[in-house]
Parts: structure tokens; sequence; C-alpha cells
């Protein structure tokens, strides 16, 4: 097996056009800003990129990690490892397929997307506009808010496997179900998705999307570092109702804190550390079962 250096120097060699940036902080790449330097992080432009940058993956015997956004990932203080495939402003494209239809690449943005359906005249990617993260991990989770989900509107998603092999997926076959798809129960990377959606005025999207916009900057810590729901919604709750009423808002680990302004958030103050933010998602999860017998579970991956 090659070593890392060995193995960057031999995509380099074999994909030339592929951007490469070596010893990358994981808090530049994450919305909680936190984690430690990648060894490699690849930049695939195109779906030939990807295939071919895994198929030297496949050849070599090194299993990258694949990130978008980096929007719902704790990333470990120690850096990784490893090679990270970063999707997020690489694999980029949009376009309309049909009269209601758009294609849109994992790369772009949620709220890009949004935006894009709204100049064509087309709603139903309203909830999405405020979601942070890439259309690749929205589809990857089933992301939603306000009452919309990936799962209502996705038709179909184009889906790579770690051998490079590409091929497209129904809705069913994505089985999508709450934050979760088949697509994470197999080495399957999201490379593009499309979107079947209602014809709207432009006005009235921006009118809705305008609406949850406020919402958010009303109830959300938008102006702290962190990865959005700390935890999944438990059967019979809300996550941040339980936190709250457990007397739980500003309790703090380090530099980690659950919001003062949303209880479901977990936000970095300035300096957290991931072993503090797992320290206060422990805590929380523990002292919320204490009082109330359910256990939260993070909603953040933690990597």
């Amino acid at each position: 097996m090659l070593n890392m250096t060995e193995f960057i120097d031999m995509i380099s060699d074999k994909i030339p056009n592929l951007e490469l940036k070596k010893d990358v902080p994981m808090s530049r790449l994450t919305s909680f800003r936190i984690g430690g330097p990648v060894d490699c992080a690849a930049y695939p432009k195109t779906e030939a990129e990807l295939s071919d940058l895994l198929k030297l993956c496949a050849e070599a015997g090194i299993e990258p990690v694949i990130l978008g956004a980096g929007t719902n990932v704790l990333a470990p203080d120690a850096g990784l490892r490893k090679l990270v495939i970063v999707l997020k402003d690489a694999l980029e494209g949009m376009e309309k397929i049909n009269d209601t239809g758009i294609r849109v690449m994992a790369g772009v943005t949620m709220s890009r997307a949004a935006v894009f359906a709204a100049g064509l005249n087309l709603g139903g990617l309203e909830f999405a506009h405020g979601i942070p993260g890439t259309i690749g991990g929205g589809v990857y989770m089933n992301a939603g808010a306000y009452g919309g989900e990936i799962k209502d509107v996705c038709t179909r998603v184009r889906i790579m496997e770690m051998n490079g092999e590409a091929r497209w997926i129904t809705n069913e076959e994505a089985a999508f179900s709450y934050r979760h798809s088949a697509i994470e129960d197999n080495p399957w990377i999201v490379v593009a998705a499309e979107f079947q959606l209602t014809p709207t005025p432009e006005e009235e999207v921006w009118a809705k999307m305008k609406e949850l916009i406020g919402k958010r900057r009303a109830s959300q810590p938008l102006d702290l570092p962190s990865a959005g729901s700390a935890f999944k919604r438990p059967v019979g709750g809300y996550a941040a109702a339980l936190i709250d009423q457990t007397g739980l808002k500003g309790f703090q680990v380090g530099g980690a804190a659950v919001s003062e302004k949303h209880a479901g958030f977990v936000v970095n103050l300035g300096g957290a550390t991931a072993a503090d933010v797992q320290e206060l998602l422990q805590q929380v999860s523990d002292k919320v079962f204490e009082r109330t017998g359910i256990r939260l579970e993070p909603e953040v991956r933690i990597w």
C-alpha cells in the first residue's frame, strides 16, 4: 500500500487538473470551526474527476472520506490522516430538465438550489433555502425543515460507488426516512439529484423563503459556529424542548455550550474542541434521560 505522500504524487501525475490541498485544517471545512488537519483535501470539479480519483483510491488501497459543506460534522481535534474528498464548491452545476424539474449537482448548496428554482418560477424547495449544507449532504440525510423534506421533492439520485461507477436510483430505492436514506447504509456518494417541483410565481416563492429566513434569524444562533440541530427529534417530543425543560440552556463544557437562544443547538463560543462538544452532548443526553426517561441521540456526525 502506498503511503499518503506517494499517493498524492500519483494523483497529481494521473489527474493533473484535480485541485489538491495538503494539511488543510478541518476547522476550515466545517461549520463548527473545529478539527485538526487532514493529510490532503481533493476538490473534484466533474463526475469524471471524482470517478478517476475513486478508481485510484481503490487501486492504491486508500479509503477516502467524503465531505460536503461540513455543516453537520464534528471533526476530531487530532485531524485525519486521510484523503478527504470535498464536494462543496467543487462538484457544481444546475439545470432545468423539464417544465417542473431541475437537476442539481451534489456540491451546490441547498440555498442556491432553492434560489435557482425560484428563478424558474418553481416552488417546493423553499424549506431548503436556510438549511446549511449541500444538496449531496441534504439528500444523504434527507434534510428537512419547517414541514418540508428532501424526500418530498427528490425523484432520482445519481450515486457513485467507491469503484467509481455511477448510476441513478429512484426515490423509492433511496428509501428516505427521518434524517436518513439508504445511501447512508451503502458505500455510495451522491453525485447529483433531480427534483420535481410545483409551478409557483417567483414572488410567492421568495415571500415564503423570506418568511422562513425571518423565523430562523429570530430563533436560531446564526451568529455562532454550530452544526445545526445537535440532536435528532425523539419519539414523543422535541429535543430542544426537553433540553430547555431540563434547565440546560447555556450549559457549557469548555468552549462549547447549549445555545441560550435555541436549546437544540450546541455552539462554539470560541476555542471549543471536539472533546468539549462530545462531552457536552453526552452530558446533555444523560441529564435529559435522568429527568425525562428519553434518550437523545446526536444528529451531528461525529468523525
